[in-house]
């Protein structure tokens, strides 16, 4: 069987992504002051996530929509599996004697049912709806990569925010509104930031990837 070369690294990188941004969302990052704005703050998974959107935005060009939204699917695995070697990790495995390291590690990488589930949820859908909305906007002819990718990377992220923060927050009393809304003003910052280069250099990648000949098995 062949494999084009640039699907096969991409995958391989998007399953990795796929479980470091649920890791690297243990930190709050702070992107500083903007005009008009104000102070902005996200979770740092955002950045591995967006290249999520990319990479899934590049095989949708060089490969089709279809692939893409399979390797989406395929990314419930690791996501999966990694959610369940945490708990086993965390609330099975017990710590050494000499470790005194459990709770602060418990309190990072441990997450509640229903985050895990918002977060499975939300990664679905915001996926899915951004190799939809890139596929669509080419009209079948391939043109305006850049703001393409940019729009559907937009409405994803929207979506993405909406649905994690709804189904992990509501009836807690916390103003989910207000967290929507920056969340929200960050991720469409870093889209426009980090989408339109990222997508024009993997598809570049990409294409030089594949000039090389498949993989085969």
């Amino acid at each position: 069987m062949q494999v084009p070369r640039s699907l096969f690294v991409f995958a391989l990188l998007y399953g990795g992504l796929v479980v470091l941004a649920g890791v690297l969302g243990t930190k709050l990052a702070s992107l500083g002051h903007w005009p008009g704005v104000g102070d902005l703050a996200v979770e740092s998974g955002i950045f591995a996530f967006l290249l999520l959107v990319v990479l899934s935005s590049a095989i949708a060009e060089l490969h089709g929509q279809k692939t893409a939204n399979r390797m989406v699917r395929i990314g419930f695995i690791p996501l999966i599996v990694s959610m369940l070697l945490l708990a086993l990790v965390i609330h099975v495995v017990p710590p050494a004697p000499f470790w005194h390291d459990q709770d602060a590690f418990a309190r990072l990488l441990g997450q509640g049912a229903r985050m895990q589930f918002a977060g499975l949820i939300s990664y679905g859908t915001s996926q899915t709806l951004n190799v939809a909305v890139f596929s669509r906007l080419a009209g079948g002819r391939g043109q305006l990569l850049l703001v393409r990718a940019w729009i559907a990377s937009l409405l994803s992220q929207s979506v993405d925010t909406v649905i994690f923060i709804t189904i992990s927050f509501v009836g807690t009393g916390l103003p989910i509104l207000q967290i929507m809304e920056g969340q929200i003003v960050s991720k469409l910052l870093l889209s426009t930031i980090m989408v339109p280069p990222f997508i024009w250099l993997f598809v570049q990648l990409g294409r030089r990837l594949d000039r090389a000949g498949p993989f085969t098995a």
